[in-house]
């Protein structure tokens, strides 16, 4: 006879792992914002500059905007590539996963 499935503690894990995974990214955006300078903004701002980008509709703009993010990205492995001595014994960079923000970098 098979074992009855336990779905509230199955529906308590998942619900664990998406508030890991929402808190993982809001501490990535954190990141972002102080890596890129815009936290020398003032709130109003930057959250100014994340509503146009975000409204914004210009493929040609948007395009811009990327390659800008992919070249900071970029430049921040080779950077952090020399770096040999540097202690990476937390959790990996996160900044670069979260690319898909990486055309707000250009923006803010």
């Amino acid at each position: 006879m098979r074992k009855p499935r336990d779905y509230d503690a199955e529906l308590k894990v998942l619900e664990d792992k998406a508030k890991e995974l929402k808190t993982r990214k809001v501490q990535q955006l954190g990141e972002l914002v102080i890596a890129t300078g815009a936290d020398a903004l003032a709130a109003d701002e930057l959250a100014g500059a994340l509503i146009a980008l975000a409204e914004t509709k210009d493929a040609g703009k948007r395009e811009t905007w990327a390659k800008r993010g992919a070249a900071f990205f970029q430049g921040r492995a080779r950077r952090s590539a020399s770096a040999p001595d540097r202690d990476t014994g937390g959790a990996p960079a996160q900044p670069d996963s979260a690319q898909p923000p990486s055309g707000a970098t250009g923006a803010a």
